[in-house]
């Protein structure tokens, strides 16, 4: 069965972030961040110049896929959900209805995900890439979720401080 990994940004740094993937065997990241940038200095490495030239140099490929990242008006509509919550970006856990709604409707139902399965690589798997830690609270499990229905594709979702083989050492 192919498989695909999905992986946030927050509460890892740039050296755990390439272990994770590496340990995962991943070989290509596709970006589904409409922005490809995040705020502070602790999160300077995944600004989309820096990120890249650190994934080139684990011999990991990149690919951002714009077309599969939620525009203003979504992102507005799971903040105003977060703000109701009282729960920020960063520590959000799940997504509104809402917002599962809009991006289902205006992004997953019109973006055909053939070709990006047709790009799967043959060797290692690919990542989903955005910021959030929690897949769950990130549109990254929505793609992940359709892939693994339409197609059978195997997900699995890289968290910050899970055991990486090289930790286990």
């Amino acid at each position: 069965m192919p498989r695909i990994a999905t992986i946030g940004v927050y509460e890892f740094d740039g050296s755990s972030f390439i272990r994770a993937l590496d340990t995962a065997g991943v070989s290509l990241v596709l970006d589904v961040r409409q922005r490809r940038g995040v705020r502070g200095p602790q999160y300077a490495w995944a600004n989309a110049a820096r990120l890249q030239d650190r994934l080139a140099a684990a011999g990991i490929g990149y690919e951002h896929h714009p077309e599969l990242a939620p525009d203003t008006a979504m992102r507005e509509l799971q903040y105003r959900a977060d703000a109701r919550e009282g729960v920020g970006k960063r520590s959000r856990r799940q997504l509104s209805s809402a917002y599962i709604r809009a991006y289902t409707t205006e992004v997953l139902d019109v973006v055909p995900l053939e070709p990006l399965v047709r790009r799967l690589p043959v060797h290692g798997i690919a990542a989903l890439l955005c910021v959030e830690a929690d897949a769950e609270a990130c549109h990254r499990s929505l793609v992940a979720e359709r892939l693994a229905r339409r197609f059978g594709i195997e997900v699995i979702d890289l968290m910050p401080g899970t055991p990486t083989e090289i930790d286990l050492l």
